[in-house]
């Protein structure tokens, strides 16, 4: 069998703990036997970001930047037990928010949908989209432990010397005290990249976050929106028969538990992260979801958006059995693979990507399937499938559809 050439390398960035087992199993059993897999590897796991001092991560964006598609494997972001359990230098930031911060790109993420796995909320007919911003906020905070009575406040000192002072809080006692920020620049980029998603898909936007509470930095990414629909998405939304409106995100969240579905919805950056784990847990699990960061600049990086199944890796470590669902990790690749073959004109790797998908989903509504969605299947007797016997059931339907 001649295997598929790629002209562009993909940026490939490894990961951590289960989830890295199954990224060597999916490239040996599904990918390189029908493609010459071209890719500049990046070791993001945890042990070598500690060894470089996280430039890894750094090196890894710049790929992203110079290559256009990247594919990511789930990473640790180290809390203080990770710092004791590896020995490492210090408590690295999330290699995500490096890369996203760098990138300064919207995370799209959307449910897989199969048939067998029904959603939890019964009205869903069609996938909710969750666009995230992936810049700044809590993702790059700035944090201080107050150990007694004290002032706290904001202090923006201009250019030329002038100061500007906001009270955050006078504090009678022990206490905690964060300050966040974004850019102007970067809630634009965030706000055309939607606009040009939903127009590309032909899906409503939304959006939502709490400007009657935060009235000023809240309240920023509302006008921004505002402003930049107005001049030069309104006329195109009306042509294209969809529509863009803003409400708070209590009441987004109200109206999503009522509604079909089949839209976009976006949010700041850590109401993005809440609300796409909620959109994928309804969904069926979080293994089965689709996750791509678009750059303004037409950078693409797709990963897995779960974490790295820690509790399944010290299982394997042990011998013992996991069945750990490698969905998301395949389709991980699959959607790298298909925009490198768009972007070099490789229509076979673009119709590879899709006839892996296929082979994935017509493995679970065969009803062969690992232990989560066996647990959650509508479909009458599944055969439960470990890590590894998913996949290899996955490239029997692949090899079979050829």
């Amino acid at each position: 069998m001649t295997r598929i050439a790629m002209k562009t390398p993909l940026v490939e960035m490894d990961g951590d703990e289960m989830t890295r087992i199954m990224w060597q199993m999916i490239k040996e059993r599904l990918l390189e036997p029908y493609i010459e897999l071209k890719t500049e590897y990046f070791d993001l796991g945890l042990e070598h970001r500690n060894d470089t001092d996280d430039q890894v991560t750094v090196d890894a964006a710049e790929a992203t930047r110079r290559l256009g598609v990247a594919v990511k494997c789930a990473t640790i972001t180290p809390n203080a037990a990770r710092v004791e359990e590896y020995g490492l230098k210090q408590m690295w930031k999330s290699p995500n928010g490096t890369i996203r911060a760098m990138l300064d790109g919207t995370v799209f993420r959307a449910p897989i949908i199969v048939k067998g796995i029904e959603p939890s909320v019964r009205c869903w007919k069609r996938p909710i989209t969750l666009a995230r911003h992936a810049y700044g906020d809590v993702y790059r905070n700035a944090e201080l432990r107050i150990d007694g009575p004290g002032t706290v406040e904001l202090v923006y000192t201009a250019a030329d010397g002038k100061e500007t002072r906001a009270l955050v809080h006078e504090f009678d006692g022990p206490g905690v005290v964060q300050g966040m920020h974004n850019l102007d620049r970067s809630i634009e980029s965030f706000a055309r990249t939607c606009f040009n998603y939903a127009l590309d898909s032909g899906q409503d936007l939304w959006f939502a976050s709490k400007d009657t509470i935060s009235k000023t930095y809240d309240h920023r990414f509302k006008d921004i929106f505002a402003d930049v629909f107005a001049a030069e998405y309104a006329q195109r939304f009306e042509e294209a028969g969809i529509s863009f409106f803003y409400t708070l995100i209590d009441d987004a969240v109200a109206r999503v538990m009522k509604s079909e579905g089949g839209f976009i919805w976006a949010c700041k950056n850590y109401d993005g992260d809440v609300m796409s784990d909620m959109v994928s847990s309804a969904f069926g699990s979080l293994a089965m979801m689709t996750s791509v960061l678009v750059s303004p600049q037409g950078h693409f990086e797709y990963e897995a958006a779960h974490g790295t199944v820690q509790r399944h890796y010290y299982r394997h470590l042990k011998g013992e059995q996991t069945s750990t669902n490698s969905v998301a990790t395949i389709f991980a690749w699959t959607g790298a693979l298909r925009k490198r073959g768009e972007l070099d004109d490789l229509p076979e790797l673009m119709a590879f990507a899709d006839r892996l998908e296929r082979a994935t989903l017509f493995t679970i509504e065969e009803g062969r399937m690992t232990g989560d969605l066996a647990r959650i299947t509508t479909i009458p007797d599944p055969v439960v499938l470990d890590t590894l016997g998913f996949i290899d059931a996955v490239a029997e339907k692949l090899a079979a559809s050829e």
